[in-house]
């Protein structure tokens, strides 16, 4: 993982449609973190603070180091709920992280050499993606930032599915785990 994102934020005791609105006319986004055993609780995040780390693609697979009124809690972003017009964050969903016990959580599929793939170079194909994403399980410490699917050798005609993608030690992808038929495609090399 290359990026570290930290985020600071204070414990808050309003709860409510009102509260939040005023949290929001402060400048922060109102919040909750919640699992590992623990007692979820509402907390209160600077605005820029978060509409920057959600500028970059890697905060939704990181895994976040959390300061709550001095104190750092591991987590990673489970839901986030934006304005429907704005698109500006209105509340974030947090998850605390055990080192020791196995997450879910979607990552971004980067899709590489879709200029030199054999289906579209030589046969005249066309690529159509499907998935953008996919939901993975693995231990805190192997989470990936993405996962890379490779056209190179692709020809037209082929279908590119979640058995295709190359996994890192300790990634699973748990639709896989329930059998062949949930082999789902992420991709396609068709004709133009």
């Amino acid at each position: 993982m290359s990026a570290n994102f930290n985020l600071t934020a204070v414990s808050r005791k309003d709860e409510g449609k009102g509260a939040s609105r005023r949290l929001r006319h402060a400048q922060q986004v109102p919040a909750v973190i919640y699992g590992a055993g623990q007692a979820p609780q509402s907390i209160a995040i600077p605005f820029k603070e978060l509409v920057k780390a959600l500028e970059n693609e890697a905060f939704y697979s990181h895994i976040l180091t959390l300061t709550i009124d001095g104190q750092e809690q591991q987590a990673v972003i489970k839901a986030l709920q934006r304005h429907p017009a704005k698109n500006i964050p209105m509340h974030a969903d947090f998850l605390r992280i055990d080192a020791a016990h196995k997450i879910t959580m979607k990552v971004p599929l980067h899709y590489i050499n879709q200029e030199s793939c054999v289906g579209v170079k030589a046969e005249g194909g066309a690529i159509s993606i499907i998935a953008n994403d996919v939901e993975i399980a693995c231990l805190p410490k192997d989470l990936p930032e993405f996962l890379t699917v490779d056209f190179a050798a692709v020809h037209i005609g082929t279908t590119l599915h979640l058995s295709d993608i190359a996994l890192p030690a300790g990634v699973e992808i748990p639709l896989l785990a329930q059998g062949h038929d949930y082999d789902q495609p992420i991709a396609n090399v068709h004709k133009a």
